[in-house]
C-alpha cells in the first residue's frame, strides 16, 4: 500500500537516492533539508512515516524526534532514524528519543524498504498490504476486496461490495480488532487530520458499513461503545451494538 513518507535529510545526494527508491516502491515522498522545513510540512499534513537523519543543520534529528513525540498530534508518527553513528550507545539514544528503528549508513535501498515495511506493520497495521482475516471476513488491501466465509463451508467465499470510505473504515477497525477508537481518532486515521468534517459523519459511515455487513450477517462485528466510540470485535455484546 502506498504511504506518504517524509525524508528529512540535508545531504541532497542521499535525499534524492532515498526518494527515488521510495517512489519506485510506489510511495508518496516529501523531502525536507532541515527540521524547520520538516515541521512546516508536518503542520500542513501528517505523513505516514518519517525518515529522519541524525545530523541536521538546525537541530539534531534526535531533538526533533523528541519534539514530535512530545506533541499530541505527532506522537504516533512512526520514525526511522538514519545515521552513520554505529555505537550501541547512539542506537539506544535514538530509540529512547522515540525512534521506532535505527538504520546505519551506508544502507541498501532494499534494507531500508524492508525496515519501513516492518515498522508500518508493527505501528500502523492498516497501512500494510497483508491480508486480514477476522470473524469470517477476509480483507485484501491490495485488491481492495472483502470476502465473507460461509458458516457451513469456510473455504467458500462470497465477495462484499464496499465503497472506498467504508473499505478504509473496515480495514482500520479490523487491523486494530478489539481496540476502542473515538470518533476523533477515526477521523484522523481514516480521513486524515486535515479533513474538516463533523465527528457525527463517522456515525453515518458506520451505519452504512453495518447495513452492508447485515446482508451477510456480520453487522455485529462492528460495535458501538457508548460514550467512547467504536470497535471491531468477534465477541458479540448485544448492549454495545446500535
Amino acid at each position: 500500500m502506498a504511504v506518504t513518507i517524509l525524508v528529512v535529510e540535508d545531504e541532497h545526494a542521499i535525499q534524492e537516492l532515498i526518494a527515488l527508491n521510495l517512489k519506485k516502491a510506489g510511495h508518496i515522498v516529501l523531502c525536507a533539508d532541515d527540521a524547520e522545513q520538516a515541521r512546516k510540512m508536518i503542520n500542513n499534513a501528517l505523513p505516514d512515516l518519517v525518515l529522519l537523519d541524525w545530523m541536521l543543520p538546525d537541530i539534531s534529528g534526535l531533538e526533533f524526534a523528541r519534539k514530535l513525540r512530545r506533541e499530541e498530534r505527532t506522537k504516533a508518527i512512526p520514525i526511522i532514524m538514519l545515521t552513520a553513528r554505529i555505537q550501541e550507545s547512539d542506537k539506544i539514544a535514538g530509540l529512547e528519543a522515540g525512534a521506532d528503528d535505527y538504520v546505519t549508513k551506508p544502507f541498501s535501498p532494499r534494507e531500508l524498504l524492508a525496515r519501513i515495511k516492518a515498522v508500518l506493520r508493527r505501528r500502523m497495521p492498516e497501512m500494510s498490504d497483508e491480508i486480514i482475516e477476522v470473524g469470517g471476513l477476509r480483507l485484501d488491501p491490495v485488491t481492495h476486496r472483502v470476502h465473507v466465509a460461509a458458516a457451513d463451508e469456510p473455504s467458500r467465499l462470497t465477495e462484499i461490495s464496499l465503497g472506498p470510505t467504508e473499505f478504509r473504515l473496515l480495514h482500520f477497525l479490523m487491523a486494530y480488532k478489539e481496540r476502542v477508537h473515538t470518533r476523533a481518532q477515526l477521523l484522523d486515521r481514516v480521513w486524515g487530520d486535515h479533513v474538516f468534517i463533523e465527528d457525527r459523519t463517522i456515525d453515518v459511515h458506520i451505519r452504512r458499513l453495518r447495513k452492508i455487513l447485515e446482508a451477510v450477517e456480520k453487522e455485529n462485528l462492528v460495535q458501538t461503545v457508548r460514550g467512547t466510540g467504536y470497535r471491531f470485535s468477534i465477541e458479540y455484546r448485544e448492549e454495545s451494538v446500535e
